[in-house]
């Protein structure tokens, strides 16, 4: 039989989604309703559907999230699910999922949609049993590009940060990389570690990106001291970095940054 999971916060929403899908669906079973992102993440982890349907828009988590989190912690020798995205308006997103590994369904769902949706599904769980993360994370990659840029931020030069009781002033050069940390960021040079008081969604538009590489969701990274990427057997990219002796994670959305040109 096979498993599907429903991530919506909305419980009436997820009801009316759970009651179409038996409907249109009787083969499906829903093996768990999650009210938010970080539930969602947890039961997909231990559950391990065959489809997972996940609101764009979640407290805690947002859908995109949940599907990157899963990509870099899914147990290796089992299918990565099928993805379908739910979302309300974000029509920047419906026009990247034209020709695409992930579906959606907008709100509220109708079962013309739905049943579409359906159809693909299980075509793609008979013809492609082995999953598809790879196509998968090349979706999630092209919903990033698509969605609005944020207004045009006057790029750093010198960071602000604290250490202790002081304030360090810090060439945007000299970072090595930067590292989150909760309500914080962590500044880390060849020489120390600061804090400064952002999130790195709020820092990443100030950074020159040809420079700074997201390379998870927790880490930006100064690409000119980046020394190597490493594969380990799984398959788990890490990098050495210059002046630092730790090994940062990258998480599967970022890999192509690191493909032998």
């Amino acid at each position: 039989m096979t498993t599907a999971l429903i991530a919506e916060d909305e419980p009436i929403l997820a009801a009316m989604l759970a009651a179409s899908l038996q409907r249109l669906w009787p083969g499906l079973e829903i093996v768990a309703t999650c009210p938010h992102g970080v539930a969602a993440l947890s039961e997909a982890l231990a559950r391990q559907p065959d489809v997972l349907f996940l609101d764009i828009k979640m407290p805690g988590k947002t859908g995109l999230e949940v599907a990157e989190e899963l990509a870099e912690q899914w147990p290796g020798g089992r299918p990565f699910p099928q993805i379908v995205f739910v979302t309300a308006y974000d029509e920047y997103a419906v026009q990247a999922f034209d020709n695409a590994a992930a579906d959606y369904v907008l709100k509220p769902v109708s079962d013309e949609r739905l049943g579409r949706t359906v159809q693909r599904l299980r075509q793609r769980l008979e013809t492609q049993p082995a999953g598809g993360m790879g196509a998968v994370l090349a979706q999630l990659r092209a919903l990033a590009g698509a969605q609005p840029a944020p207004a045009p931020a006057e790029r750093l030069t010198l960071i602000r940060a604290a250490v202790g009781n002081q304030v360090k002033m810090i060439p945007i050069a000299d970072v090595v990389y930067f590292e989150a940390l909760d309500k914080y960021v962590n500044v880390v040079t060849a020489d120390g570690e600061a804090l400064i008081r952002t999130s790195l969604k709020e820092l990443l538009p100030q950074l020159d990106d040809k420079v700074f590489w997201q390379v998870h969701r927790g880490t930006i990274v100064n690409a000119a001291c980046v020394l190597s990427a490493l594969k380990d057997e799984a398959g788990k990219l890490t990098l050495n970095v210059r002046h630092r002796p730790e090994k940062l994670r990258v998480s599967p959305l970022y890999a192509h940054l690191f493909r032998q040109m």
